[in-house]
């Protein structure tokens, strides 16, 4: 399956991007977890700095765009083939950023998109 970077992990089991990071190990999914609070969802630590990951191949962003913003350069320098803006994550700018670099841009929900095999 497609390596994963959650962006905005909580974990808080409440949050989207918890049940996310969840859904993604239960359908054997390599994940990764980037958030702003230490944590653990399904033995996935989450992490709190900005490590260089290697084959990402999808970004799923759980941060709203201003928070978006001080990641660009980040998220864009780990060469994703995919970026999926769930709901309430929508971003023009950061969206014509990716495309202009060629990376597919996605505005739907990731846990759907999962759940009826679109992912």
């Amino acid at each position: 399956m497609k390596k994963t970077l959650v962006l905005g992990a909580s974990p808080n089991p409440l949050r989207f991007s918890h049940k996310m990071v969840k859904s993604l190990v239960r359908h054997n999914t390599e994940v990764v977890a980037l958030g702003s609070k230490e944590g653990e969802i399904s033995g996935i630590k989450i992490l709190t700095d900005k490590p260089v990951f290697k084959d990402i191949h999808t970004v799923t962003l759980y941060i709203g765009p201003k928070g978006q913003v001080a990641l660009y350069d980040y998220i864009l320098s780990l060469y994703p083939k995919r970026i999926i803006f769930n709901p309430g994550t929508v971003n023009e700018e950061f969206m014509k950023m990716a495309r202009e670099k060629g990376i597919e841009v996605v505005t739907d929900c990731a846990l759907v998109m999962l759940s009826t095999g679109k992912y």
